[in-house]
């Protein structure tokens, strides 16, 4: 338990200390003009209370990413506490603020157009269809899970479940924000905290053991199959760091009344998210009894997070527990994934500088889009998944060199995002050649060696292009 409680509270400390150091580089403005209230449409820009736009970020970031993904790290064993404290603290919070406030101040862009400001054109070209497709991606493993459960609970059939979702998608995605998320999604939010607490509560007074951190063996059953580097850090996305979470920042930026909410927003709902990831990681080895215990029993039920997330909170919580289960497991989910669909939205929007006012217009962007995810959920659930979570890592190495570019622009200290864009640089490069999903190599030396070689060759490039990629001063009206 000592390992939990200083894990605990270095992340609660971080809020105040490393985030205030933040708010000192980004030299955060009181009096500068926001995007809400410069651009206002009544659609997507528009100001929105601090508190409310916290808990819709909070949601909008976490879905079930830091409940499954932390299930499924703390297979490794304990070593995953380190990973989601200090990524938490210094990449994924780090990741989260300084691309939000950069966001903030270039009118509520969506993230492809941010990139393209300080990485350069071709790069900007890349990321919008790259980006594109990882938030379908999103979209479609957002639906097809909270679906499937339904299914499963209501005997309906699958099909119909998903005919549901995909015209509430269809609806929270065309609707202006205040409609829905504005008003549904605090509440969601809320219940993922509660949600959260109770487990922790769960920790402390359900006579569970968390095992301490006595070693950083790896306690997966092969280790050989499931090396710490990289497995751990593209298993553990949500809770450490996440490129999707830049995705989602546009849609508050353009909702934020001042500068001064960038650390609660950006920051703390990052920070909120690796506390939450901390204590399913705790509890999931604290309920089986171990690392050990946890992957026996997940070989035992496929593997499946999902199963586990049920098991402890109705044994621990009963049916308060239960309705937590479907809270964590089918609301956050889908409310993720319209979101996603949100910002594909925004994407072509700002791609194709398509004024968002009008409802046809708005209209004519989303068809596409959910007609090609709509296609992709007739693909195998397993490919997608395993594609998205690297996607997802690499997404956050771009957003990483993007923060440095845009730190260099400033004339401000870049070490803060040098240092993890390199090491994610390297994680997302070991994960090719490691990952029977690409090279397949397996966690020989020669594989490590490899990435070590492409990692030099991507900070090379992305220093370069970094240099000469033309950083455009003051605001530009976003609107056709």
């Amino acid at each position: 338990m000592i390992t939990f409680f200083i894990c605990l509270s270095l992340l609660v400390a971080a809020y105040f200390l490393y985030g205030s150091f933040l708010d000192r580089v980004c030299r955060i403005d009181p009096e500068a003009e926001v995007p809400s209230k410069r651009l206002y449409d009544g659609v997507d820009y528009m100001p929105m209370p601090r508190w409310r736009i916290f808990l819709i970020q909070l949601l909008n970031i976490a879905g079930i990413g830091p409940i499954f993904g932390a299930v499924l790290g703390a297979c490794f064993g304990p070593v995953a506490f380190l990973w989601i404290t200090f990524g938490g603290i210094f990449l994924g919070a780090m990741h989260d603020y300084l691309s939000g406030v950069a966001i903030l101040r270039n009118d509520g862009r969506s993230l492809p157009e941010i990139v393209g400001r300080y990485l350069g054109g071709g790069v900007k070209q890349f990321m919008r269809w790259f980006t594109l497709v990882l938030l379908v991606l999103v979209g479609v493993v957002f639906l097809r899970s909270p679906a499937s459960i339904l299914a499963d609970m209501t005997g309906w059939s699958n099909y119909i479940w998903l005919g549901i979702i995909v015209v509430y998608y269809f609806v929270a995605t065309l609707m202006p924000i205040d409609k829905i998320i504005g008003r549904i999604y605090p509440l969601f939010g809320a219940a993922l905290i509660i949600m959260a607490i109770s487990i922790a509560g769960v920790i402390l007074f359900g006579g569970y053991e968390v095992p301490e951190l006595t070693t950083l063996a790896n306690a997966q059953r092969d280790p050989s199959s499931m090396p710490v580097m990289p497995m751990l850090f593209i298993t553990i996305a949500c809770g450490a760091i996440s490129g999707f979470h830049a995705t989602q920042s546009p849609l508050m930026a353009r909702c934020m009344g001042n500068e001064r909410e960038c650390r609660s927003i950006f920051y703390g709902a990052m920070i909120s998210e690796s506390v939450i990831a901390l204590i399913w990681a705790a509890v999931a080895m604290a309920f089986f009894h171990g690392a050990d215990g946890l992957n026996a029993s997940l070989a035992e039920h496929g593997n499946d997070a999902g199963w586990a997330v049920t098991t402890i909170t109705r044994t621990t919580l009963g049916v308060a527990g239960g309705i937590l289960a479907v809270l964590g497991v089918v609301a956050a989910p889908i409310t993720s994934g319209d979101t996603a669909f949100r910002s594909a939205r925004l994407i072509i929007a700002d791609m194709l500088r398509i004024d968002q006012h009008s409802t046809s217009r708005r209209l004519a962007v989303c068809l596409p889009i959910f007609a090609v995810g709509i296609a992709i959920t007739f693909v195998d659930f397993d490919v997608i998944w395993r594609y998205f979570a690297w996607c997802n890592q690499a997404l956050s190495v771009i957003v990483l060199w993007t923060i440095v570019a845009w730190l260099r622009s400033e004339s401000r200290t870049v070490w803060i995002a040098l240092l993890p864009a390199l090491f994610m640089t390297y994680v997302c490069s070991a994960f090719v050649f490691v990952s029977s999903q690409f090279v397949g190599m397996g966690a020989q030396p020669l594989a490590y060696i490899c990435a070590a070689a492409v990692t030099v060759a991507i900070t090379a490039l992305m220093l370069r292009i970094s240099r000469f990629a033309p950083c455009k001063t003051g605001h530009e009206d976003v609107k056709a």
